[in-house]
């Protein structure tokens, strides 16, 4: 195997000797870079996709110009990620490449934020999900519609039990009704971030609905209002609804930060 170093280029590249050009390691950048940069390019050009088998690890460590056992750590990281399955005794496979599953990451940053900064989380879930209402309000089917108001449903249900409400079944409800909407956005992507998010602010929505009883209500009621212009397909209407919906829970948990028993 000859290689070739191109002053005016860092990377260095390998013949084999069939005469095939493979990538090797580039300064600065370790040989599991190397694993994972040529993977995710077989990905992103289709010679890879979802439920594809990689390459045998000897042919894939001499494509890539690297050792089996860098190899094995650059998959491994990738499986990590959720963009590889290694499965014992039958080879490596590509994932679903679901997006759920491959913005996981962004729930640790989300949990590394609690509590004392719940607000900022809100604040990304605002921008957020005044966007996907507009785009549910567009494209939800009629389905959609009777499970958002079978969801209010419920909540109305918990609200006849007061003052013994359920708090935590009121904010189950209330997570499921924003992550309904969020698929019915039809991007599956906006919806995977929608719901990371909604999990992990979960507690601060609880401390509000505790502390704050009446905002049970009015949650309720601007829920209704959201789904009253979704109904009548109104995309801005929509937006608007979703922006003041959520601005009240934002500034409401930057408000009471030092009353919440947990914040730090």
């Amino acid at each position: 195997m000859s290689r070739t170093n191109r002053s005016d280029d860092l990377s260095f590249l390998y013949t084999s000797g069939m005469g095939e050009v493979i990538v090797g390691a580039t300064p600065g950048r370790s040989q599991t870079d190397v694993v994972i940069q040529g993977i995710k390019d077989m990905l992103t050009q289709g010679e890879l996709g979802p439920g594809s088998r990689l390459p045998i690890e000897k042919d894939l460590a001499l494509r890539l110009g690297v050792s089996r056992g860098t190899l094995r750590e650059g998959v491994r990281a990738l499986a990590t990620l959720g963009i590889l399955d290694t499965r014992q005794g039958d080879g490596t496979y590509v994932t679903s490449l679901d997006p759920s599953d491959l913005l996981s990451p962004l729930g640790f940053l989300a949990d590394l934020q609690q509590p004392a900064h719940a607000a900022d989380l809100l604040a990304v879930r605002r921008a957020l999900e005044s966007e996907s209402v507009a785009l549910a309000a567009l494209r939800l089917s009629e389905e959609q519609l009777l499970e958002l108001d079978r969801i209010l449903g419920i909540v109305d249900g918990i609200l006849e039990s007061d003052p013994d409400m359920d708090l935590e079944a009121f904010i189950h409800a209330d997570t499921e009704f924003h992550r309904t909407i969020a698929r019915a956005s039809g991007n599956p992507a906006l919806a995977a971030i929608i719901d990371t998010l909604a999990g992990r602010t979960f507690r601060a929505r609880l401390w509000r609905a505790i502390s704050h009883r009446g905002s049970v209500r009015d949650t309720q009621a601007e829920h209704r209002a959201i789904l009253t212009e979704l109904m009548r397909r109104d995309p801005e209407r929509a937006r608007i609804r979703m922006s003041v919906h959520l601005l009240g829970v934002e500034e409401f948990s930057a408000a009471h930060v030092d009353q919440d028993p947990e914040a730090v």
